[in-house]
């Protein structure tokens, strides 16, 4: 008997502050946070393959993205 566990799906990372500037969904004006956004491929829990990176930030009230 073969047993493989893998996975799938999207990971966020935070990166750090942003810009400040205002919201075209909520209109406030704050900080917004610095994101990266990737889909991964696991093998028993161990990251084996990558793509599809991304760069934006998300307003700190309403969570509105703005791609960099």
């Amino acid at each position: 008997m073969l047993l493989f566990i893998f996975g799938y799906g999207i990971k966020q990372k935070m990166l750090g502050p942003g810009n400040v500037r205002t919201c075209p969904r909520c209109h406030n004006t704050t900080q917004w946070t610095r994101m990266r956004e990737f889909k991964q491929v696991s093998l028993f829990f161990i990251p084996v393959a990558r793509w599809g990176r991304k760069e934006f930030e998300v307003c700190g009230i309403c969570g509105a993205t703005s791609y960099v």
